[in-house]
């Protein structure tokens, strides 16, 4: 028995490795708009900034329909291993490919083909891990999970700044389809196993069994307690993520006058409090009752929107990078407690489907932060700070709504607190 509690970390630590590989893949494009050749080669032009946007919106609408419509299929289908394989196979082929693509609207066509294979992902990581702990102790297994998105940006940045600078752009694309799959595969292979949840789905028979069967687990996905409370704060909470990951290169280098090398480093300085805050949100989850957890994303928001008022309202360029790393710990503390509060209202046969709807939605909506910013950045080119003042000032906003679902949840469970359902281990 404790070998097999033991065993249930392995496959966290995989998934978290997981997570920090799809996330280089995500914000490759963010840094490679800043490069004149890679520019040229989709025919783009450096003051583009709404279709330099939409190429990070393109990736997240095709994570996001995926999320949401392929995870009961993943589920009933294939379940968890074999759908991490197929996922990290998929992406790692399109990745390396991509540079053949020579035009913007083959590349954006790419990116939605990213975001499609990549889409189940986390709902497949909280599947596991409903599977292995209990709500009671759930905080860090998704805190580690989810600390794969921080550190997965924060090396991102400076590997991909570095291949740009020695190197040239194709070759960052190549290197991360071969990083996919040459290290993804062989960890799902050797340590996620997900008994409980796939000896719960039915075993269909024939195609009619096979839609009901699905059918049946989105339903019921879609009577989870507070899902469309949670799919709301969700989608606020990832427009911070992918608006500022997406725009922070560029703000760095070309609002705040940093250098190419130096833009790398201090653009993933903000992921290494990611990572650090992470866990302490896991930890803070573990350790204080359930009915509480909720006040995580009310105080957290406010952290974040105080800190990126600072941050665009400062002189010194220093100053301001300081208080988006402040930014992104307060951002951080938040991240776990997402899944947890899912796994926590959700069935056992229900969880994989119910986060892939709030996911799924939550990044549609959240895909359209970067084109919106750009939008903002380039009709405020001409005033100070280049315009990014401005555009980042459109993640308060998306804060400001985190802060009253939070607050709104809170309030809900303190009056009808949730009967929750776990698997007997």
């Amino acid at each position: 028995m404790n070998e097999s509690r033991n065993l249930r970390w392995w496959g966290v630590i995989t998934l978290f490795i997981i997570v920090a590989i799809s996330y280089v893949d995500r914000i490759n494009i963010s840094v490679l708009i800043v490069d004149k050749d890679f520019l040229d080669h989709i025919g783009l032009t450096a003051d583009d900034r709404t279709r330099q946007g939409l190429l990070a919106t393109a990736f997240m609408v095709g994570y996001g329909v995926s999320s949401v419509l392929l995870t009961p299929f993943y589920v009933a289908l294939l379940g968890v291993r074999r759908s991490l394989i197929i996922g990290l196979v998929l992406w790692g082929v399109v990745t390396f490919v991509s540079p053949v693509f020579h035009s913007y609207g083959l590349l954006l066509a790419s990116r939605i083909l990213l975001g499609l294979s990549e889409g189940p992902l986390f709902a497949l990581a909280a599947s596991y891990i409903k599977a292995h702990f209990t709500s009671e102790e759930n905080g860090k297994p998704n805190s580690l999970v989810n600390m794969g998105t921080g550190l997965g940006l924060a090396l991102g940045y400076p590997l991909i700044g570095y291949l740009l600078a020695a190197h040239d752009w194709e070759t960052s694309f190549h290197i991360l389809g071969v990083i996919n799959v040459a290290i993804g595969i062989p960890l799902v292979l050797a340590f996620v196993r997900m008994p409980r949840i796939e000896n719960a789905v039915k075993q269909a028979h024939s195609p009619g069994e096979v839609f009901a069967s699905i059918g049946n687990i989105f339903r019921g996905a879609l009577q989870t307690r507070h899902l469309l409370l949670v799919t709301i704060l969700t989608a606020a909470f990832l427009s911070y993520l992918w608006g500022s990951s997406n725009w922070l290169p560029a703000y760095l280098k070309e609002s705040r006058g940093f250098s190419l090398r130096e833009m790398g480093w201090l653009a993933s300085l903000p992921q290494y409090a990611t990572v650090v805050a992470v866990f302490i949100g896991g930890v803070i989850i573990d350790r204080i009752p359930r009915g509480k957890v909720p006040l995580i994303f009310v105080w957290g928001s406010l952290g974040v929107a105080a800190a990126v008022l600072l941050a665009i309202n400062v002189q010194d360029r220093y100053t301001a990078a300081i208080c988006l790393v402040a930014a992104n710990f307060c951002w951080g503390l938040m991240s776990p407690a997402i899944p947890s509060t899912m796994q926590h209202f959700s069935r056992p046969e229900h969880i994989a489907s119910a986060y892939g709807v709030v996911n799924g939605v939550g990044s549609l909506v959240a895909g359209f932060m970067p084109a919106i910013m750009g939008a903002i950045i380039g009709m405020n080119s001409k005033t100070s700070g280049g315009g990014f003042f401005a555009g980042f000032s459109a993640l308060i906003g998306a804060m400001a709504v985190v802060a009253i679902c939070g607050l709104t949840l809170w309030q809900q469970e303190r009056a009808h607190p949730a009967k929750v359902v776990e698997i007997a281990h």
